[in-house]
């Protein structure tokens, strides 16, 4: 249903020679209708949950360190192979250093690269990168209990 000013309405009304009085409770109805809307959708509307990123690490064999470890989340193209991801970090990083902000200030760590660089320059490398900031990665069993 197409929506309309209700001044335009008004208008219209005004135009159809209908009595003042008439036309003001029409209107009254009208914005009243409107407010009961709007509120409806205030009362719809529920917060999203942020939500972060965790990274877990099958470790059936207890191989991996103890202590935690942290990690980014990136995406490269299918075929392509997982070690080639530092490699695109590297090449997009050294092109954002070689950029008039990166001479600024240039990224010096991988860490820094994935948060300073823009989305420009990780796209020409064909890497996408879902987490600027380290996020935690977990050790698991790869086993579900089963009790």
């Amino acid at each position: 249903m197409p929506k309309i000013d209700t001044d335009q309405v008004a208008m219209i009304l005004n135009q159809n020679q209908l009595d003042p009085p008439v036309v003001e409770r029409i209107m009254n109805d009208i914005q009243r209708q409107i407010e009961e809307e709007q509120q409806q959708k205030e009362e719809e509307k529920t917060p999203k949950k942020k939500r972060q990123f965790v990274i877990l690490l099958s470790d059936p064999d207890g191989a991996l360190p103890k202590k935690d470890i942290v990690g980014w989340v990136v995406q490269i193209p299918e075929e392509e192979s997982p070690l080639t991801a530092p490699e695109r970090i590297q090449r997009a990083a050294y092109d954002f250093n070689a950029s008039p902000r990166g001479r600024k200030l240039p990224a010096l760590s991988i860490g820094e690269a994935l948060e300073s660089v823009g989305p420009k320059f990780f796209k020409e490398q064909e890497i996408a990168v879902k987490t600027k900031v380290p996020v935690l990665a977990l050790r698991t069993d790869n086993k579900l209990p089963t009790e």
